[in-house]
């Protein structure tokens, strides 16, 4: 097994042998650094596994209350409630109420990642 400094060696140039005109059409074309920021904070909406299993059950089943979706992912309802809120701060979740009803679904940006996160085309909305 390599050490790590050698691990290191071996990922660096021994040359600076820069494409500089390729590397500026590539540096130009990345997002603002907001805009890659944006996407760390979704990325890491779905880095928790309920969350995700939410995420999924929420694809599935289109719309879905708390409730439902506590027992469809076997987790407490406050649980749910808290992941919620994270897929809605990453603004990959909506809701809206209907009388005491929380209801909630994936935006168009959360079913998109989660169809690219687990390798299957996003399906239409459910419902």
């Amino acid at each position: 097994m390599l050490d790590e400094r050698q691990t290191v060696e071996q990922q660096q140039c021994d040359l600076l042998c820069m494409d500089l005109p390729h590397a500026e059409d590539v540096r130009a074309g990345l997002p603002e650094a907001a805009g890659i920021a944006a996407a760390a904070v979704r990325a890491k909406a779905l880095a928790d596994a309920s969350r995700l299993r939410i995420a999924l059950a929420l694809l599935s089943g289109g719309e879905m209350c708390v409730c439902d979706l506590a027992w469809v992912c076997d987790l407490a309802q406050n649980l749910v409630s808290h992941h919620l809120r994270a897929l809605r701060s990453a603004g990959l979740a909506t809701s809206r109420r209907e009388g005491k009803l929380a209801i909630y679904s994936l935006t168009d940006a959360g079913r998109t990642l989660l169809a690219a996160l687990m390798g299957a085309s996003v399906p239409a909305t459910p419902r």
